[in-house]
């Protein structure tokens, strides 16, 4: 299962408490290419049907059917930019 670093965790926290998100709202990811993989990030009210959901430590992350797939033994970490810029990162879990 996705594991998020605790950047990751406080970053998909402050992201989902911004005003005018749901108590469900948190991190989606989807796949936007069954061909060639690549991922699409961005904040959700809450999850879309047939979602995984990944709960770690107050931070919600969702996961469409492929994207769970291709996460399964990834991990998530996250950094903030000092012009406010949000970059996501994944490496294997050992």
């Amino acid at each position: 299962m996705l594991f998020l670093t605790e950047n990751a965790q406080s970053i998909v926290t402050d992201l989902a408490a911004q005003p005018g998100q749901s108590g469900a709202a948190g991190l989606r990811i989807v796949s936007e290419s069954e061909v060639e993989p690549a991922l699409l990030v961005s904040t959700a009210a809450a999850p879309e049907p047939g979602d995984v959901t990944v709960e770690q430590d107050g931070a919600t992350v969702y996961l469409d059917q492929t994207a769970a797939l291709l996460l399964d033994d990834k991990i998530l970490d996250a950094a903030v930019h000092p012009d406010g810029k949000v970059e996501f990162a994944l490496a294997v879990q050992p």
